[in-house]
């Protein structure tokens, strides 16, 4: 696989994880008991993005480095998932 490839594969690792990520350690304002007037009583308190955002930056990387590691040593193959079944044949 290109560099390309592994660059688009590390993208939607990275957002899946900070999806995952997101909700850790959060706290409301209403958990809190520190609610501003006009604000919603469920918006975090601290959403502490920085560090959320460096630790998805490692584990996306670590993924997508096992995984490009286990596709150039061949460990892992295209052969290895299963192909969807051809309903009719066209002559």
């Amino acid at each position: 696989m290109g560099v390309g490839t592994y660059i688009a594969i590390y993208f939607i690792v990275w957002w899946t994880v900070i999806f995952a990520v997101l909700p850790w350690g959060v706290r409301s304002q209403h958990e809190d008991g520190a609610q501003e007037d006009g604000t919603e009583p469920g918006a975090p308190q601290r959403p502490l993005l920085i560090p959320k955002m460096l630790v998805t930056t490692v584990v996306a990387g670590v993924i997508v480095g096992l995984f490009a590691w286990s596709v150039e040593t061949g460990r892992l193959t295209l052969d290895m998932f299963p192909m969807p079944v051809k309903m009719y044949k066209i002559d």
